[in-house]
């Protein structure tokens, strides 16, 4: 089943399940790294119904959203209509030649960004390739995702099938009752090296990871898949930017400057 079916049979259930109140985690620690963001060009892939896609528009962005389900770009530009932002949507497949091409129109982006789609994009390399094409020299990708490592628990799939092994790379579905989306539209599980060589062989220079803890109710009801690394959020710079930061004081490199449009 295609990427585009999967979510375009989902999308009332994932646009109620997922609103415009940015209290996760994950979401929250994505767009804190992305600061400051006022004023600068932003491309959102597997932008979804825009959820994230209006919060940097609300921060001050200039934000343009692309993703292959035709039914969620509706739901987001209805949206824009009803509360307009300034926001661009576009329905396209950000892993393809012609989508990249027209992108590029669109760009050099200060930002490109994606909040938990590289695991439903199947073809991995042509995302990245795509996002690292549209960013100017000195951008910065950013992301979040279910983490990698992470093996689940009672009633909550993790990364990967539950009889399988880590290493062991490809599209699956969840079978946890917990794990509401993925049950219904599946992933792609890939190992932390995959991710982040896949960004290094496009220039992408990790330049900070976080792996921020569930929030607390989340926790009380999953203790044991919340001893382990659920989320895994990280912003890469491309290029000569990304890989010779000087060192600061504390040895951990300083950040990249402000970007400007």
């Amino acid at each position: 089943m295609s990427g585009v079916a999967r979510y375009d049979e989902v999308a009332d259930f994932y646009a109620a399940g997922w609103t415009d109140d940015i209290d996760d985690p994950a979401s929250r620690r994505l767009l804190d790294l992305l600061e400051p963001i006022g004023g600068r060009r932003v491309l959102e892939i597997a932008c979804g119904h825009g959820r994230i896609s209006r919060a940097l528009a609300r921060r001050g962005a200039e934000v343009v959203g692309a993703d292959l389900s035709a039914a969620l770009i509706g739901k987001a530009e209805a949206a824009e209509r009803e509360s307009p932002l300034g926001i661009r949507y576009l329905h396209a497949d950000v892993a393809a030649g012609p989508a990249a091409s027209d992108l590029r129109g669109l760009g050099p982006f200060d930002v490109v960004v994606c909040s938990f789609g590289l695991s439903d994009i199947d073809d991995l390399d042509g995302a990245v390739a795509t996002a690292a094409a549209v960013l100017r020299p000195g951008g910065v990708f950013a992301c979040s995702i279910l983490h990698p490592c992470f093996p689940g628990g009672q009633g909550v799939s993790g990364s990967w099938p539950g009889e399988a092994r880590y290493h062991a790379e490809g599209w699956w579905r969840a079978d946890g009752e917990l794990s509401s989306l993925r049950r219904r539209v599946g992933a792609n599980h890939r190992t932390l090296s995959t991710y982040l060589n896949t960004l290094r062989h496009h220039d992408l220079w990790v330049d900070e990871l976080a792996e921020p803890e569930p929030a607390p109710e989340w926790a009380a009801k999953r203790p044991d898949a919340a001893r382990f690394p659920v989320f895994l959020v990280l912003s890469c710079v491309k290029g000569d930017a990304g890989r010779r930061r000087p060192p600061s004081a504390d040895g951990q490199g300083s950040p990249p400057a402000p970007a400007t449009a």
